[in-house]
């Protein structure tokens, strides 16, 4: 039985880990929560409380990696508003402990936001070039797995995500003057996010980069007017002189190299 940690037991990381062990994966989850500890263990995952911070860690980490195989980090930078924090150095702390550990494989989740708009499309051909502070330590994060010889990396740069209770449409509800009427949407349902990361343990695909957005991008004014109607919540209005294009990534490579399909195509 393959053993997994997962750091980051949150909006993605507990419904992933139910996943792998429906899947016949044994699991240990981190939280930095000590109430969710009862919801890890009630769920068949080993707990663990694990802190990390820009100059220590706290917690057993050394127990948490014990005789797992793969290690995936699913900890978002947490840079918005006043947040200044260095997500990278966060990362760098716990490297020594992945290197001394038996994980051989680590999958690394990070953001479509490594790419800025020059580009129309986007495939992972594109140089990324972020251009806000939490795409720049993301990819500085990336490159800093995958040049370590210890363990292979997987890098997984996924779009907005969404599932039916968390959807950005409840936020811009009946809000007006919202810019780029024309950018298209590169969003992707929880249920792909899991889909994805089960495929890519499967088929064993690791030192990998790739882009994870579903595959339809209909415009932010089209999308989000549409999504409000079915929603019954206020129409959102968006202000057409404030309109600086976007890009469109493409989840082409994902889908050929892993053979998967979209089960949420046009979300």
């Amino acid at each position: 039985m393959t053993k997994i940690s997962i750091l980051g037991c949150g909006w993605l990381g507990l419904p992933l880990a139910k996943a792998l062990l429906t899947n016949g994966f044994s699991v240990k989850g981190s939280t930095t929560s000590d109430e969710k500890l009862v919801t890890l263990k009630n769920a068949g995952i080993a707990p663990f409380l694990i802190a990390l911070s820009e100059n220590k860690t706290s917690g057993n980490l050394t127990e948490f990696l014990e005789n797992s195989e793969i290690l995936i980090i699913d900890v978002p930078p947490k840079l918005r508003g006043s947040g200044t924090e260095n997500f990278v150095s966060k990362i760098r702390n716990i490297i020594p402990f992945i290197e001394k550990s038996s994980v051989e494989k680590v999958l690394f989740i990070s953001s479509t936001s490594v790419y800025n708009d020059d580009e129309i499309f986007v495939t992972e051909e594109t140089i990324p070039k972020p251009d806000t502070e939490s795409g720049k330590q993301l990819l500085e994060t990336e490159l800093l797995l995958q040049n370590n010889s210890h363990f292979k990396t997987t890098v997984l740069r996924f779009g907005g995500l969404i599932s039916e209770d968390r959807h950005p449409v409840k936020f811009l509800a009946g809000r007006e003057d919202l810019d780029n009427p024309d950018a298209p949407i590169n969003l992707i349902h929880q249920e792909d996010c899991i889909g994805i990361i089960l495929k890519i343990i499967e088929t064993d695909s690791w030192n990998e980069t790739f882009n994870a957005v579903a595959p339809s991008h209909p415009s932010r004014e089209m999308y989000y007017t549409q999504k409000a109607i079915d929603l019954n919540l206020a129409l959102p209005k968006f202000n057409s002189e404030q309109n600086s294009g976007g890009k469109i990534i493409l989840s082409a490579r994902l889908e050929k190299v892993l053979n998967y399909t979209f089960t949420k195509p046009n979300l």
